[in-house]
């Protein structure tokens, strides 16, 4: 249990005085960033579903006729 509070302990020191935390303008600029490429990535893997599921969808209506 002491190995827990130390690694407790030690991480709290290290974000503490260690760690250089951006500005509040910088992070939000970088949320930004996270937004518009998550959106982007879920589009992209929607369209690939979509077409997927077409491509699935064809194909065993062609082997049901």
């Amino acid at each position: 249990m002491a190995g827990i509070a130390n690694y407790v302990s030690e991480s709290y020191n290290e974000l503490k005085n260690h760690v250089t935390w951006p500005t509040w303008a910088e992070a939000q600029r970088l949320t930004i960033i996270v937004l518009v490429f998550s959106v982007i990535f879920a589009l992209a893997i929607w369209g690939v579903d979509t077409v997927f599921s077409g491509v699935i969808e064809q194909y065993f209506e062609w082997i049901k006729s």
